[in-house]
């Protein structure tokens, strides 16, 4: 069994637009408040810096696997976000805790935090927010939330921990970019490592509806028509099974409401 972490095992990385100055503002507000010192990480521009991004994409199969073309905005959150994975794996912390501007932490977030460090024995990635968590499968029990692994797709990467060792191992296998960086995440199976959420979740995002990898109001985002969907709508159905049988194979399949020790 893992030991149990604690804050001192953790550093606290912070993803923010060198434009985005206001965000900036409010999450220091937030972190000073709650006493988490952290990094920023000058987030890497997708439009600043897409000839260089590009030739880390596999284009044809982003727009097979997410049946849309890839935008400057997916391109710079995940080089951002895989940076900073090498910051972590360079660094003297057991586990990182990133974060996008955009955080809104409950009140219930540090608590949530320090439970979840205790627990670092039944999780590799853990994550306190999302937009999609679709069938989750209780792990069991973590003080009074609920450690959730999940057969359906889950999205939204705004606030999560990944130890360094399992960041510094996954990494080179998201490279060439064939997806956006939480669709890569839900395919634990194939990097075979334990993605987990921890509900009730202890903070939300709230992008004021400009994000920088959406566009406003999601202007960014360009579908392709439903027909030249159907290898996406392929892949996620398919998708599930892998997800149920990898968890299945790791005995994580069927849903326990013990407590973790």
């Amino acid at each position: 069994m893992a030991e149990a972490l604690t804050r001192a095992d953790m550093g606290v990385w912070l993803i923010n637009l060198d434009r985005d100055k206001d965000r900036l503002a409010g999450m220091t507000a937030q972190l000073d408040a709650m006493g988490l010192p952290y990094t920023r990480f000058p987030a890497i521009s997708g439009k600043d810096h897409a000839a260089e991004l590009l030739k880390r994409v596999d284009a044809a199969a982003y727009a097979r696997h997410m049946g849309s073309p890839i935008s400057d905005g997916h391109m710079g959150c995940y080089a951002s976000h895989l940076a900073v994975w090498k910051i972590l794996e360079d660094s003297p912390f057991k586990v990182g805790l990133i974060l996008e501007d955009d955080v809104v932490f409950h009140d219930d977030f540090l608590e949530s935090l320090d439970i979840a460090l205790a627990g670092a024995a039944h999780w590799d990635m853990l994550r306190f927010n999302c937009i999609r968590a679709k069938l989750p499968v209780s792990q069991g029990r973590l003080g009074r939330y609920t450690l959730n692994a999940y057969v359906g797709p889950f999205t939204g990467n705004a606030t999560y921990l990944i130890k360094r060792d399992v960041a510094a191992r996954i990494a080179p296998g998201f490279w060439p970019q064939t997806r956006a960086h939480d669709h890569e995440f839900n395919r634990f199976f194939h990097h075979d490592f334990r993605q987990c959420g921890l509900e009730p979740f202890s903070s939300h995002v709230d992008d004021g509806g400009v994000s920088a990898i959406t566009g406003t109001g999601f202007a960014d985002v360009h579908k392709f028509k439903w027909y030249r969907r159907l290898p996406h709508y392929r892949l996620k159905a398919v998708n599930y099974f892998r997800r149920a049988w990898w968890l299945a194979r790791k005995g994580r399949l069927f849903s326990r409401h013990r407590p973790l020790d």
